[in-house]
């Protein structure tokens, strides 16, 4: 399988050099190779009405940094250069396509084309500057605010969201039928992933922040509301009441990401009593994991 890495790096350098158009730089250069993907999800490019939804409020929502943010927005460049976030996304994405070839595993698609942005810190402060999406086989797109968190832990983020797409490549995603149960597992699967690949010191907040008591605490609520069906009330269990909250979900009484850690300690005792690997889990029913885990 083929992928290709747009040069952000640069894009982001002529953005934030502009006096005027940032907005249309953003649509039609930087976002323009993300169109379909966009498109399967009902983001246009450009709203057909003023201050309409379309990709630079889409963007804005899930926490990229917005494009009149110059001092912070060069800022971070640098940062990326210094890191060497490029070249780590491209070993990365190298790794995880060595690793589904080795298994027989394929994503659907012919080209995969990977987008890192910067992410605006305080709106994703939950989850330590940076997150991302794969949802949709043949894109990913990850946004960053590096720190010392963080910058460690950008090959896991990335194999995480590679995975959604190897999911999704065998299974459905049914916005308004998925159950809390089905998303336990995609979540649970990609993280294991990650963990699989980088190791489980490299795992994100939204699995590694929980004590005992609080997760022990989120697989009883998941217990009960396995069959919750439709993406809006699963959501207010996979994210928790913080952001449920701020996105207009009833809250359940959860703390932030609890579906997530839950879904991996759902997918990781499945796994262990099962006695198979990742790649073999990343075939299966949600019913089958959740079955056979012994959590629930």
């Amino acid at each position: 399988m083929k992928y290709s890495l747009e040069n952000t790096i640069e894009q982001y350098e002529i953005l934030f050099s502009l006096e005027k158009g940032r907005e249309d730089y953003f649509r039609y250069e930087m976002m323009k190779p993300f169109e379909a993907m966009w498109r399967l999800i009902n983001v246009p490019l450009k709203a057909s009405e003023p201050n309409g939804y379309d990709v630079l409020m889409a963007t804005n929502m899930l926490g990229y940094l917005g494009v009149q943010e110059t001092v912070t927005g060069l800022q971070v460049l640098e940062n990326l250069k210094e890191f060497h976030a490029m070249q780590t996304a491209q070993s990365t994405l190298d790794h995880c396509l060595d690793f589904i070839a080795k298994h027989s595993l394929m994503i659907a698609a012919d080209n995969l084309k990977f987008g890192l942005y910067i992410a605006d810190s305080d709106k994703l402060s939950l989850q330590k500057g940076y997150c991302g999406f794969g949802g949709i086989p043949g894109f990913i797109q990850v946004a960053i605010s590096p720190n010392s968190y963080n910058i460690p832990r950008l090959p896991a983020v990335i194999a995480h969201e590679f995975h959604h797409n190897i999911r999704f490549s065998y299974f459905n995603w049914d916005h308004g039928n998925v159950t809390v149960g089905d998303y336990l597992v995609i979540e649970g699967l990609a993280e294991s992933f990650a963990q699989a690949l980088f190791g489980e010191q490299l795992l994100g907040p939204w699995v590694t922040s929980f004590d005992e008591e609080d997760l022990a605490y989120s697989i009883e609520v998941m217990k009960e509301a396995i069959q919750v069906k439709g993406f809006a009330e699963v959501s207010s269990y996979m994210f928790g009441d913080i952001i449920a909250k701020a996105q207009g979900y009833a809250p359940v009484g959860l703390s932030p990401f609890a579906g997530y850690a839950v879904g991996y300690q759902a997918v990781q005792a499945f796994m262990k009593r099962e006695g198979i690997g990742i790649a073999e889990a990343s075939l299966m029913e949600s019913s089958d994991i959740l079955g056979s885990c012994g959590l629930f």
